[in-house]
This record gives C-alpha cells, sequence and structure tokens, in this order.
C-alpha cells in the first residue's frame, strides 16, 4: 500500500474509533452507569466483534480432546452447578440476582449466541474470561480437562432434564442462612435447641410475599 494510501486508512480508523467513542459517551452520559440497562445494538455488536477479534486463531480450531461419555457428563454437571450456577443459572439461561445484576448481562447459553461458538472458542473462554464483563479467568494448573468436560456440558445444556436440573439444584452452593440453618438442624438432631431465628425462618419459608 502507498504512503498517501495508509496515510488515508489511518485517518479514517481514527475517525471511526472517534465517532464509535463519542456514542458510547454520549449513551453513557444520558444513562450514566447503571447496570441495569441493556447494551444498546452498537455496544453488543462491538462487544462481539471485540470477542471475535481477540480470539486466537489456534484457540478457535482446537479440538475437544475429553470423550464425551455419561460420566465425564454427570462430573461436568457437578462442576458447573458449583462454580457457574451462581451468574449462568442451572440450566444455562443467566436469570440469577448476580447474573441479572452484571453489565452485560450473562448470554443464554442454550442459544445460538454461545451453542454457534467452536469446541475452542468456549474452552478458550473458560479458561481466560472476558475482560470488562462479568466473565472471571478459570484456567491455571491441571485445569484443562476440567474445562473441555464444561465445554460438553455446554453443549448439553439446550437438552438439559428436569431431573438433571433438580440434581444440580441440590449441588448449588449454600448461602449463610442455608448453612446456619442446616448447622442448627443437626445440633437439634443431636439433642440441641435450634435459635430462634431459624425456627422462625423454617416456620415462614414459603409464606414470604
Amino acid at each position: 500500500m502507498k504512503k498517501p494510501y495508509k496515510w488515508a486508512a489511518g485517518i479514517l480508523i481514527m475517525l471511526l474509533l472517534f465517532v464509535t467513542g463519542a456514542y458510547v459517551y454520549m449513551r453513557t452520559a444520558m444513562h450514566g452507569f447503571s447496570a441495569r440497562a441493556e447494551p444498546s445494538h452498537m455496544e453488543a455488536m462491538m462487544a462481539g466483534y471485540a470477542r471475535a477479534t481477540a480470539m486466537p486463531a489456534s484457540a478457535r480450531n482446537m479440538k475437544n480432546p475429553v470423550a464425551d461419555t455419561p460420566e465425564v457428563q454427570h462430573e461436568a454437571l457437578a462442576h458447573f452447578a458449583d462454580h457457574c450456577y451462581v451468574c449462568h443459572a442451572n440450566n444455562g439461561s443467566g436469570e440469577t440476582m448476580f447474573g441479572n445484576g452484571l453489565y452485560p448481562k450473562p448470554p443464554d447459553m442454550r442459544a445460538a449466541r454461545t451453542q454457534s461458538l467452536t469446541d475452542g472458542e468456549i474452552f478458550y473462554i473458560i479458561q481466560n474470561g472476558i475482560r470488562m464483563s462479568g466473565m472471571p479467568a478459570f484456567g491455571g494448573e491441571d485445569s484443562d480437562d476440567a474445562s473441555w468436560e464444561l465445554v460438553h456440558f455446554i453443549r448439553h445444556l439446550p437438552k438439559l432434564t428436569p431431573e438433571e436440573e433438580a440434581e444440580m439444584a441440590s449441588l448449588n452452593p449454600k448461602g449463610p442462612d442455608e448453612m446456619k440453618e442446616d448447622k442448627d438442624e443437626e445440633q437439634f438432631l443431636n439433642g440441641g435447641s435450634p435459635t430462634a431465628a431459624t425456627t422462625t425462618m423454617k416456620h415462614t419459608k414459603g409464606h414470604t410475599k
């Protein structure tokens, strides 16, 4: 490319970046920094483009070395329920308290936006996370097999059965109230007395508005 054309291309890119930056700034100025808003079409398009360009070709073309067996699916189900549920929900919908509070919100992993990714792309995202989002990097020593197993389970999410979802619910991490309730129940069964707070909570559970 001749020098004048390089200059012209560079100026055009700078103008595009300026216009994009001005647009994002105006959107932010109008709506503030609230995480409640839905990303605009422009933001979603830019995020998708950034993800695609940031993904190394070598990662995109990786093949899953872990065989998809019932045992692997069950291990991944338990892993997902313990580590991923908080943001992604057991069924991959992203409809959780934390998921709904993120910006951008987690995608519905059952939909084409996730399912159309290659195995290598899903693996890369699990291992490396996504900057400026709520997706952390889970890569580390001896994590490759577990991440590849999760890739198989994510592929299975559109076909998740009610029985599998119920099993996952029993494996979800417990909050402080649930842990205290379990501890008080164990204490009661061993001859102690539950605390008044726990007794009240047990009697009112299911009746709150």
